[in-house]
């Protein structure tokens, strides 16, 4: 259910990290590339830090299917948080500081230079609680713009 009593799960920014607690469908799309549908799931690994992991199945545009899976490790902070690599020891992906807009969703910006390739990113807590993460990557290496939408299992 994507509402708690009538409210939004993103009612205040401090609010955002803890409503990411459990599972997730999610809706992937890479330009050019094809299309991924699975799950994720956060769990707590302490107060500060949840695990993600999501696994699922991509599909290239000629039909094949590939099985997909990702892990890292989101840390709260104040005014939002910070996506790390899940490796040992952690490393720093993207510091995410959440800002409310004028249509009651609140957003998060960052970038990351992995190599010469920049991934631009933007998180978007919508009001029905789904969220949006949306990475344009550029650079030598590597162009183009994937789209995931999380709606609450």
């Amino acid at each position: 259910m994507s509402e708690i009593l009538g409210k939004s799960r993103w009612e205040k920014p401090e609010e955002v990290f803890g409503n990411l607690v459990g599972k997730w469908s999610l809706d992937r799309t890479i330009e050019g590339h094809g299309s991924m549908q699975g799950a994720a799931t956060f769990t707590p690994i302490d107060q500060d830090n949840l695990a993600y992991r999501e696994e699922g199945i991509f599909k290239l545009l000629d039909g094949t299917e590939l099985p997909a899976e990702q892990e890292y490790i989101f840390r709260v902070r104040e005014g939002g948080f910070d996506v790390l690599f899940k490796e040992n020891p952690p490393r720093l992906f993207l510091e995410i500081s959440l800002a409310q807009d004028d249509s009651s969703k609140y957003l998060g910006c960052a970038s990351h230079l992995c190599g010469r390739d920049t991934y631009q990113s933007t998180y978007t807590f919508l009001p029905n609680g789904d969220f949006v993460i949306r990475y344009v990557v550029g650079g030598p290496r590597k162009d183009y713009t994937m789209l995931t939408t999380y709606s609450r299992a």
